[in-house]
């Protein structure tokens, strides 16, 4: 009997404790892992590989008082694996309607096969919450995941049946230079993607990340400039000057290209910065806004080329 009730009064105790509460990239950091269907590297996600990408993740999260996020980036510096990251966040812990959106209905349908489903697979607390696809009775579709609590919807920039297939709090929509300028006659589908999200006001959160293409067409360059504009600074090794890295700076003797070195920016040092040390200043590395004032403080933004 005194076993019995001590099993009972360990049980009512955990119930009165909050849930644990996770950053997006906290939640990635324990429990996520890559597979070598989706990744060059399979394995337990580290955020410090990518540390320039935890701030944004954090952004992300339901506990920061952020509604919109902006990537401008350069390629494949992990921009879409951050949106997946927080796609198996809300299912597992912050479940509700969400919305993924691609370029195209093709590209929606291969990030769903390519991208969450080994997602899934490789995350049991994610298997538990989505049934397998093969079953009949399955919730489980290529474009829609449903799961305790929330759904997941993913649709194609060009496809308008998707954009306005329900309200949706949490939006991702990646890519967005390469989305066409009118979807069936129905105007922008970023516009039409956004009113999926207006539905929910204040309590909305959106992430749109891309790679910029036309300089005064860049619906993503657009978007940036709304934002408090975060660019991301690291130290020299050699001054701890701190600089954003652009390519003017990065040098190397005529025609001894295999001896690139990028060149502190700073007047007084001047030092040539190796590639083997560019891990170090990564992680030393910071977001510093340059546009922060109330007007956008809830429009995060974030600048990074593939320096």
């Amino acid at each position: 009997m005194e076993d019995n009730y001590q099993v009972f009064a360990s049980a009512f105790i955990d119930g009165l404790k909050p849930p644990q509460i996770y950053y997006v990239w906290q939640w990635a950091d324990e429990f996520r892992y890559l597979s070598n269907k989706s990744s060059a590297e399979p394995g337990k996600w580290r955020t410090e590989r990518t540390p320039y990408l935890k701030e944004i993740m954090e952004c992300l999260s339901d506990n920061v008082a952020v509604n919109e996020v902006v990537f401008m980036k350069g390629a494949q510096v992990g921009g879409t694996e951050c949106g997946n990251n927080w796609i198996a966040y809300t299912i597992d812990h912050s479940p509700g309607p969400m919305l993924a959106v691609q370029p195209s209905l093709d590209l929606a349908k291969r990030m769903s096969k390519q991208r969450i489903s080994p997602l899934v697979e490789e995350c049991e607390s994610l298997r538990k919450k989505i049934g397998s696809a093969k079953t009949r009775e399955s919730d489980n579709t290529i474009l829609q995941k449903d799961f305790p609590g929330g759904t997941l919807i993913l649709a194609g920039a060009n496809s308008p049946a998707g954009l306005r297939s329900m309200p949706a709090k949490k939006l991702f929509l990646d890519e967005i230079d390469e989305y066409p300028a009118d979807v069936g006659g129905q105007g922008d589908p970023v516009e039409l993607a956004m009113k999926r999200a207006n539905t929910f006001g204040s309590k909305k959160k959106v992430f749109k990340c891309s790679t910029p293409t036309v300089e005064g067409k860049s619906r993503i360059a657009e978007a940036f400039e709304q934002s408090d504009q975060r660019y991301f600074y690291v130290p020299c090794p050699e001054c701890g000057h701190f600089q954003t890295l652009v390519f003017k700076n990065l040098k190397w003797p005529k025609g001894e290209p295999n001896k690139v070195y990028y060149q502190c920016e700073s007047e007084e040092c001047g030092y040539h910065i190796k590639n083997w040390q560019k891990t170090t200043i990564l992680k030393r590395g910071e977001w510093r806004a340059h546009n922060a004032n109330d007007l956008n403080k809830k429009i995060a933004g974030f600048h990074l080329n593939s320096l």
